[in-house]
């Protein structure tokens, strides 16, 4: 039996969002997300100290390649916004507000 590939989306407390994909379905994976970008947005100490961060998986496989799950994650990036800095923590594909799509870079 294959391992399960997923896409999945972390959503913080201040409702922003995180998209991002695992190769190995781990339960303990959240992700790459920018750290700095968390910690600017939880500044207050009072922030801190109760914080509920969600975990959905939106998409899964058995028979997807790497490469689609991966064009398949950038597609969940684009249609949730999640590289808007206003709503999300990813930044790749870079954001614009023309909705045209600026150089991708990594993640």
């Amino acid at each position: 039996m294959s391992t399960w590939k997923v896409i999945y989306r972390i959503t913080w407390p201040n409702g922003k969002i995180y998209i991002g994909s695992d190769l190995t379905d781990s339960v303990c994976y959240f992700g790459s997300p920018d750290r700095s970008l968390i910690k600017s947005d939880f500044a207050a100490r009072s922030d801190r100290r109760d914080i509920t961060v969600r975990k959905e998986i939106l998409w899964e496989s058995q028979v997807a390649t790497k490469s689609e799950v991966l064009r398949k994650e950038y597609e969940f990036i684009r249609e949730l916004r999640a590289n808007d800095p206003a709503v999300g923590y990813n930044r790749s594909p870079k954001f614009r507000l023309d909705g045209v799509l600026g150089e991708e870079a990594s993640r």
